[in-house]
């Protein structure tokens, strides 16, 4: 059973939006505000397969092939009348999971560091959910035209999506909420009726919900302005064959080769050209800083946790990973047969999806140490873009 699945609400008919379209099919730098959206839960390394809750006239069509086409996404479903009846729709479609992470599609800029935090907070305490204080002072109306009362604002707080739950007390509070005919507002306020407590974590002003036309071309701003800031980073490892050690590329187990690579780690020539190709384009140094060859916590390491906590760093920094570009310089093993292993296994532990990952390899046609078969290298080219509080 799935720690997480992740479920975007994006069922909405827009009438309040205008336009011709519902909002969430409007496009935000060549892609869709609910595909922005779906994306900040399906890049997240903590979220599993996602579910998305789509109009009923939508199933089978182009907007939908192109939400179902997002790596990671289990595919779509009919939304309700309702956003508890879309949520139970999707919760019901998705794999088997002990917690739940609901995501508005009119919140295309969700930052991983808010889905990271709910997260950790819903696994710890069941449900929680992101939130922001209110930085202005909050008036009561009597009604008509004049101020009831000043509302003391130091404990309110504006709530966010992705909001998380176990699934059973999700699904047994939206339940409640049918039985006595309430409709919530948000997953939150189901929980607290049924007498759940909800954590809150830090939200993100940059967490914006789209819900005005011009909250379109601010968007539109933020996207155009966060694509232009991309760097690049170039990595290269090579290790020499040894006795008595397995070979392990691409995080991927070649159990046949008599011979491993040398090194302190496990000698992951791939993952390591691809993680100093990431801390290049990030200026984070490389990984010989960050796992130092003589430190005894990495001896026999496997890197793809290595990996793993390289794309984490790259994140923290306030990049995104966009893709990665792998040659692998080898008389053998051939890699043809596991090059789809090897690209899954590198896409799981960067958090980014297969199609992002780029795998070659070519011989050195007897020429020098490699060609003499003498070991094995691997060079890599990764591409990152600053967020600038966007997600992809």
């Amino acid at each position: 059973m799935r720690e997480i699945a992740g479920i975007v609400v994006a069922a909405g008919s827009g009438v309040r939006f205008g336009g011709p379209l519902p909002k969430q099919f409007v496009e935000i730098g060549g892609r869709t505000i609910v595909e922005r959206a779906v994306r900040c839960l399906a890049g997240s390394a903590r979220v599993g397969e996602v579910v998305v809750a789509l109009p009923p006239g939508e199933i089978g069509g182009e907007r939908a092939r192109r939400v179902e086409g997002i790596p990671g996404v289990r595919g779509v479903v009919a939304g309700g009348a309702t956003r508890a009846e879309s949520v139970r729709s999707a919760v019901e479609a998705s794999a088997p999971a002990r917690h739940v992470l609901v995501h508005d599609a009119a919140r295309p800029f969700a930052p991983s560091r808010v889905v990271e935090d709910v997260v950790d907070a819903t696994l710890r305490h069941g449900a929680a959910i992101p939130a922001v204080e209110v930085p202005d002072t909050v008036k009561e109306a009597d009604g008509e035209e004049f101020v009831a009362s000043t509302i003391d604002r130091r404990r309110l707080r504006l709530a966010q999506t992705p909001q998380g739950a176990r699934t059973d007390w999700l699904l047994a509070a939206l339940d409640l909420a049918r039985r006595e005919g309430f409709e919530p507002t948000d997953e939150a306020q189901a929980l607290e009726r049924a007498g759940r407590r909800v954590a809150i974590v830090p939200g993100d002003p940059a967490n914006v919900k789209i819900t005005s036309p011009r909250d379109v071309e601010r968007a539109q701003r933020r996207a155009a302005a966060a694509s232009c800031d991309l760097r690049v980073g170039t990595g290269f490892d090579a290790h020499r064959f040894c006795e008595g050690r397995p070979l392990v590329l691409g995080g991927v187990a070649f159990p046949e080769e008599r011979l491993g690579l040398e090194g302190h780690s496990d000698a992951d020539a791939v993952l390591h050209a691809a993680m100093d190709a990431l801390l290049g384009a990030a200026a984070l140094g490389d990984i010989g800083v960050l796992f130092p060859p003589g430190d005894p916590r990495f001896a026999g390491a496997a890197s793809g946790g290595l990996a793993a906590r390289v794309a984490e760093r790259v994140r923290e920094s306030g990049f995104e990973i966009v893709n990665v570009d792998l040659t692998v310089l080898a008389e053998r093993p051939r890699i043809a047969a596991r090059a789809a292993a090897m690209r899954e296994a590198i896409a799981a532990c960067l958090g980014i999806g297969v199609d992002r990952v780029g795998l070659k390899a070519t011989t050195l046609e007897g020429m020098g140490a490699l060609g003499r078969e003498e070991g094995i290298a691997c060079q890599a080219v990764a591409l990152v873009r600053r967020r600038s509080g966007d997600e992809e």
